[in-house]
């Protein structure tokens, strides 16, 4: 879901005195505002739309790759050593060097 910032207007000194109470608490206001409007939400907007909104948000599962059946998984070992003995035999004999 896309973030959408809030600002909001406060007197200086009640915000340096909060913040200084907040400590204390090891707490910030930015922790407090966001535990507030959780809270505001869950308290006004209906369940069923929460729902909602929860489930369109959700990331799909990745897929998953295809299941191999054993006859397949039989082919494609045989079409590997195939190609591997083409590979063996294409250049010929390796001879040494003297």
């Amino acid at each position: 879901m896309e973030k959408i910032e809030i600002t909001l207007a406060f007197d200086g000194e009640k915000l340096d005195a909060l913040e200084y109470a907040l400590r204390k608490e090891r707490a910030t206001v930015q922790k407090q505002m966001d535990e507030a409007l959780r809270q505001l939400y869950e308290a006004k907007v209906p369940e069923a739309v929460r729902d909602y909104l929860d489930n369109k948000n959700k990331p799909t599962p990745p897929k998953r790759p295809p299941r191999h059946t054993k006859a397949a998984d039989s082919v494609e070992k045989k079409r590997d050593l195939e190609v591997q003995e083409d590979g063996d035999n294409r250049d010929g004999p390796v001879r040494e060097r003297q």
